[in-house]
């Protein structure tokens, strides 16, 4: 009995995901029909491919090798549909759009409006996932494009376009009178500043930005979304660097007050991202034009209502 492409598709699944429910929920099929495809897919092969004892679920041996094979078809095969279909000059497919979680919140309500208003044709599947995520997917042919604010290593194969870059903010509550504005990152102690947890990119581009070593950050709180950090930034709890397209989202509350940084250049670029190989290179760089103005109209509002004007009392 030959693999099929689906069951291929249903184990890489599983593999990114580490769960069965959600690689369900990404294939948009119900978890007995993945599992029954998984279970007649290992019955042909006579062996395992995933440890279900572990959590998360993570492959065998022999899985570790049969998921890297499966990932090369699985390129191979988009590409053929992409190739058989680039003269249309689009994908027969939504475009498969993903986004970092501290990006996502602050430029979809922005990014959306302007793509169907330009590409009214075209339509989207959104998902977000860290960068490692992201990237992984773009080569595995399961994403088309990304937005993340990082650079790919040099070695990897992607088309890299810059969207903007976004400055860093110190935010703080208005609690802590003792900090000047502008002021210099190396004047705040270590142990005030607030941090998302592992993996995030921001996580490692604030730590870069206070010439922190990894060792010292070690104890420093960790919270899984800026929200989180910025409830205890409000109550006087600690300090944290908020990227400038964040502001509208994270710190409109007349407890927080927003300090420049000195010297400038703290921040981060915010780059799109697909494969090299994609034929529909001409229809992303639309896109980054497109997300390039929303970025461009957010940060600007952002500087000019928060860090000119106080914010309004929330009710």
């Amino acid at each position: 009995m030959p693999i099929t492409l689906k069951q291929m598709r249903y184990a890489v699944a599983i593999d990114q995901e580490g769960h069965f429910g959600r690689a369900a929920q990404i294939c948009h099929v119900t978890q007995p029909a993945l599992s029954q495809q998984i279970n007649l897919l290992e019955e042909i092969c006579g062996t395992n491919i995933f440890d279900r004892s572990s959590k998360p679920i993570k492959t065998t041996p022999f899985g570790a090798e049969f998921i890297a094979r499966a990932k090369g078809i699985l390129l191979e095969t988009n590409r053929l549909v992409s190739f058989s279909l680039s003269q249309q000059g689009k994908p027969h497919h939504p475009i498969r759009f993903g986004l970092i979680p501290t990006i996502a919140p602050y430029l979809l309500p922005d990014i959306f409006p302007l793509l169907q208003q330009n590409l009214p044709e075209v339509e989207f599947n959104v998902s977000e996932a860290k960068t490692e995520q992201l990237l992984e997917a773009i080569e595995a042919g399961s994403l088309d494009i990304a937005l993340i604010a990082t650079e790919p290593e040099k070695a990897a194969r992607f088309s890299v376009k810059e969207i903007i870059y976004d400055p860093f903010i110190l935010a703080t509550s208005k609690k802590q009178e003792d900090i000047s504005n502008p002021v210099n990152l190396t004047d705040i102690p270590i142990a005030k500043i607030l941090l998302l947890n592992e993996g995030h990119c921001l996580r490692d581009q604030a730590i870069k930005a206070c010439n922190t070593e990894s060792k010292t950050s070690a104890n420093i709180f960790a919270a899984t979304s800026l929200s989180t950090i910025m409830e205890f930034v409000a109550n006087g709890q600690g300090v944290t660097l908020l990227p400038t397209l964040s502001l509208k989202k994270e710190a409109n509350d007349n407890r927080i007050q927003l300090v420049n940084l000195t010297p400038a250049g703290t921040g981060r670029m915010i780059n799109l991202v697909w494969h090299e190989a994609s034929p529909f290179s001409e229809l992303f760089t639309q896109i980054t034009s497109i997300i390039k103005q929303a970025s461009q109209t957010r940060i600007s509002q952002n500087h000019l209502t928060y860090l000119e004007h106080p914010p309004s009392p929330q009710p």
